[in-house]
């Protein structure tokens, strides 16, 4: 099942539209731009006169909306006129317009979903419109926003800075039967607890440069029965050798993070989440901010710097979603004085400490949406934290409970019969396993996404 956003469109849409009929150009369609697997539109505005060699912001709508209701219904056209930058507007082809940001393909690099399709509009803005490549901007509310960190995740090398309206953390999303533009109610109702250094991992994991795929065949082990520790030993080495040779070792863009307490649709404890994701790439302490400022950017709103790279604003009172800052996110951009965002960085070392900011908001309680069916199929969820679905499988495999990061977060099907079995860890995996044979042989294994906690154990 796939659930929406409600009414997006008219809560966040439209404040700007007014305006649109004072524009010194129109909004453009783009068809030819490269590789688009799912079919994401591309519009562009580009203002009569731009800047040499402009700057682009990706302007990424939320459910419900298309690439031209967020041109009418946001600020960045208006803006783009007056100080000569390029807008592009992505369009989601997804019933229901929301973005996926829940399947493998999404949540990979190059791996085939929209923000595969996404990433190839930059290479077309820089040659064809002679852009910035070092001022190549991402934005988005809500689907849009959620996006933003995913994208900021899988093409860390593409963006210069970021600016997330009401989101939640890049891989929070993910599906744990491989759906596509699926929804996560555990992650949506701020059920999805994690520690910073949890979440960099997934940064670092779908930042990889190169699909799962490609991975686990590097790995590929034939016609293995009882394999001895020695072994498995070696096939680890080598799924560790294989995972530093894709591994990203750039930077990552600077980004903020806006929340409203009063967000029914994707809980404030996202913000937590978000902060602790991006304070573990940049070395940051996700409880202790630098620096906290009350009121800004508007009354009501309290800033947290945690330093030069990320900040998280929570608006008191404002639900779903937190209304699109143009101005702040200019100055945060460096496209106007005010607050310029550093150059990306990648990881560090470095903890900041300061005065503490804590989110407590009461949410919902979780429930996540079973597949069709009686039992659960192979390879699928069977139980968890807040799983309605079945708890049993389809034979001959049974419910086996897999714990790879100190927290139970779904349990993976596993053969009753055979000598092996993958442990996975279940927060978060990009690559799925392939079936094992029911004689004690396999074929192939992956590895998690994580490639850091790889566990192959027989069945006891």
């Amino acid at each position: 099942m796939v659930l929406r956003f409600p009414l997006l469109a008219s809560a966040l849409l439209f404040h700007w539209s007014g305006l649109v009929s004072a524009l010194t150009s129109s909004l453009q369609q783009v068809t030819n731009f490269g590789s688009n697997p799912t079919n994401v539109g591309m519009y562009v505005y580009k203002p009569t006169t731009v800047t040499a060699n402009p700057a682009v912001i990706f302007a990424i709508h939320e459910c419900t909306a298309t690439g031209p209701a967020y041109f009418s219904g946001s600020p960045y056209a208006q803006l783009a006129d007056t100080y000569g930058f390029i807008v592009i507007y992505p369009s989601s082809a997804n019933s229901g317009t929301c973005w996926d940001v829940s399947s493998s393909k999404s949540l990979t690099h190059n791996g085939g979903g929209d923000s595969n399709g996404i990433a190839n509009m930059v290479s077309y803005a820089i040659s064809t419109y002679k852009a910035d490549p070092t001022r190549i901007f991402v934005t988005g509310s809500s689907s849009g926003a959620m996006m933003t960190n995913v994208l900021a995740a899988t093409y860390p090398e593409l963006w210069r800075a970021a600016s997330v309206y009401s989101g939640v953390a890049a891989g929070c999303f993910v599906s744990s039967f491989g759906g596509v533009d699926a929804w996560n109610s555990t992650c949506a109702d701020g059920q999805t607890v994690d520690t910073q250094q949890q979440w960099a991992s997934v940064v670092r994991a779908i930042s990889l440069v190169g699909s799962c795929r490609r991975l686990y065949k590097l790995v590929q082990v034939s016609k293995v029965d009882k394999p001895t520790s020695s072994q498995v030993m070696s096939k680890k080495r080598q799924v560790r050798k294989n995972e530093k040779i894709l591994r990203y070792t750039g930077g990552y863009p600077p980004i903020q993070e806006y929340h409203g307490t009063a967000d029914t649709t994707l809980y404030p404890p996202n913000l937590n989440e978000e902060v602790k994701e991006w304070s573990g790439i940049f070395g940051y302490n996700a409880s202790a901010p630098t620096q906290v400022l009350q009121n800004t950017p508007l009354a009501g709103y309290t800033k947290s710097i945690y330093g030069p790279n990320l900040q998280g604003i929570l608006a008191q009172g404002v639900g779903h979603t937190v209304p699109i800052q143009g101005n702040e996110d200019l100055k945060w951009f460096g496209i106007i004085p005010g607050g310029t965002a550093p150059p990306p960085t990648g990881p560090s070392s470095t903890t900041t400490t300061g005065p503490t900011t804590t989110i407590t908001t009461p949410t919902a309680p979780p429930t996540t949406t079973a597949p069709p069916g009686g039992g659960a199929a192979h390879w699928t969820q069977c139980g968890g934290i807040g799983w309605s679905g079945p708890t049993s499988c389809v034979a001959p495999y049974t419910c086996t409970t897999v714990n790879g990061s100190g927290t139970i977060r779904e349990q993976q099907n596993s053969p009753t019969t055979g000598n092996l079995r993958l442990s996975i860890r279940p927060h978060f995996s990009g690559c799925y396993p392939l079936v094992f044979s029911t004689n004690g042989t396999f074929t192939d294994y992956s590895a998690d996404a994580n490639l850091e906690n790889i566990e192959i154990s027989r069945f006891i």
